[in-house]
C-alpha cells in the first residue's frame, strides 16, 4: 500500500505515546497529589520510580531473545500490559503494590520501545522512508503533552491521583487501539541494516553503552521530579498545572531536530552537543529556581531527551549487523540502569538535605561525561 509508511509511523508514534509518553512519565505529574495523598517521602516516590526502570532493565534483556521474534504480537501484549499495569496503580493500596505494578509497567515499556524500534524502523527502511521515522519518535513527547494536559484537566474538575491513574490507563489503552489497527503484521518485510543506503558508524558499540547509561542516570532525576520541585516551590506553585506539558510540547518535534543536526553534523556529535544542552537544562532546575529557569528547564531537557534516546538508538542500529535487536536492547538496558540509581540516589538525597540541588548537579555532571564519551566515537558515512 502507497500509505502504509505513513500508517507504520503513525501507529508507532501511537506506541510510544502509550507506553513511553504515558506509561512511564505520567508518574511525574501524578506525584505530588499521590504523595500528598499518602504521606509519601522523596526516597519511598524515587523508589517507586526506580522500580519501573528496574522492569525496564529487566525487559531490554528479554527483548532480546531470539525466542521473542514475533515483534508485532509482543508490540501489542506489552501494550495492553502497560495500561493493565496503570489501572492497577490506581487500586494498589500499598508500597509493595506500587513497586510490583510500577516493575511490570517497566518491562512493558522496554519491549514497547524495543519492538517498535525494531518493527516500525525495519519497515520503514524497507520503503525507503526512513525521515518518517522522526514521526515515530516523536510519540513520546505527544504521550507526555496529552496525560499531562488530561491529568491537569482532571486534577482542575478535582478528581484524586486514583482517578488520574485511571484516566491514565484509558488513555495509554486507546492509543494502544490505533496501534493494533494501524501497525500490520507483514509492516517489516526486510532488515535495514542490510539496506544500502544506511549510515555505519565505526567505533565502540561499549564506549555509547556507557555513554547511554550515564545519559539515563542525568535526565532522570529531573524529569522524575521536576513537577515536585515546582510543587514545593509557593514561588512558582503557579507552573505545576502546565510545566510537564511545556516538557512534552518541547519533546515533540526534538528528535526531528536532533536527527536532522545528526545528519549534518554526525550522529554522536549531535548526540554530545544534546547532552551539554541538557546538562544546562537539569542544573537550571536548582540553581535559577524562577519561573524563567523552569521553564528553561522544561524546555532544554524535554527539548533534548528524546533526541538523545533517538540519536543513541540510531548510532546502536546502525553499529549492529543482521538483526538490530540486541544492540539496541543493550543500550536500553544500561539506559535503565542509570534511572535504577538516579530516583533513588535523588530521593535519598533530598530527604537528607531538604533539596535535589546535589543529585541534580550530579546529573549534570553525567551529561557532560556522556557527551565527552560520545565524542570519542568515530564517525563515517557509509
Amino acid at each position: 500500500m502507497k500509505n502504509q509508511p505513513v500508517r507504520l509511523a503513525i501507529g508507532g508514534m501511537l506506541a510510544l505515546a502509550a507506553g513511553m509518553g504515558i506509561g512511564r512519565f505520567v508518574y511525574t505529574p501524578i506525584l505530588p497529589p499521590m504523595a500528598d495523598g499518602l504521606g509519601l517521602t522523596s526516597t519511598t516516590a524515587g523508589l517507586i520510580a526506580s522500580a519501573n526502570f528496574f522492569g525496564y532493565l529487566a525487559g531490554a534483556l528479554l527483548a532480546s531473545l531470539p525466542a521473542l521474534s514475533r515483534k508485532r504480537l509482543w508490540l501489542l501484549v506489552a501494550l495492553v500490559v502497560n495500561a493493565v499495569a496503570m489501572q492497577g496503580m490506581g487500586h494498589a493500596s500499598s508500597v509493595w503494590m506500587f513497586l510490583g505494578l510500577r516493575c511490570i509497567g517497566g518491562v512493558a515499556s522496554a519491549f514497547i520501545l524495543v519492538f517498535s524500534w525494531a518493527l516500525v524502523l525495519d519497515g520503514l527502511a524497507a520503503a525507503r522512508r526512513d525521515e518518517l521515522s522522526a514521526v515515530h519518535a516523536a510519540g513520546v513527547g505527544v504521550g507526555i503533552m496529552l496525560s499531562a494536559a488530561l491529568v491537569a484537566v482532571l486534577s482542575a474538575m478535582g478528581f484524586g491521583w486514583r482517578e488520574l491513574w485511571f484516566g491514565s490507563a484509558a488513555l495509554a489503552l486507546v492509543a494502544a487501539l490505533g496501534v493494533a489497527v494501524l501497525v500490520s503484521s507483514d509492516a517489516s518485510t526486510q532488515s535495514a541494516a542490510g539496506s544500502g543506503g544506511s549510515p555505519r558508524i565505526a567505533g565502540s558499540l561499549t564506549q555509547l553503552i556507557w555513554a547511554y547509561g550515564l545519559f539515563g542516570f542525568g535526565y532522570v532525576i529531573t524529569a522524575t521530579f521536576l513537577v515536585a520541585i515546582v510543587h514545593g516551590s509557593p514561588d512558582i506553585a503557579k507552573l505545576e498545572p502546565i510545566i510537564w506539558i511545556l516538557f512534552g510540547f518541547a519533546a515533540a518535534p526534538s528528535v526531528a531536530l536532533w536527527t536532522w543536526l545528526g545528519s549534518r553534523m554526525g550522529v554522536l556529535s549531535a548526540f554530545a552537543v544534546a547532552c551539554l544542552a541538557e546538562a544546562v537544562g537539569v542544573a537550571a532546575s536548582v540553581l535559577w529556581v524562577a519561573t524563567p529557569g523552569l521553564i528553561l528547564s522544561a524546555f532544554l531537557l524535554g527539548g533534548t531527551f528524546t533526541g538523545i534516546a533517538s540519536l543513541g538508538l540510531i548510532a546502536a542500529r546502525a553499529m549492529s549487523a543482521g538483526d538490530p535487536r540486541r544492540a539496541l536492547a543493550a543500550v536500553t538496558a544500561a539506559f535503565g540502569a542509570g534511572q535504577i540509581i538516579g530516583p533513588v540516589f535523588a530521593g535519598w538525597i533530598r530527604d537528607m538535605t531538604g533539596s535535589f540541588a546535589v543529585p541534580s548537579l550530579c546529573a549534570a555532571g553525567a551529561l557532560v561525561l556522556a557527551a565527552f564519551l560520545s565524542q570519542r566515537q568515530t564517525v563515517r558515512a557509509g
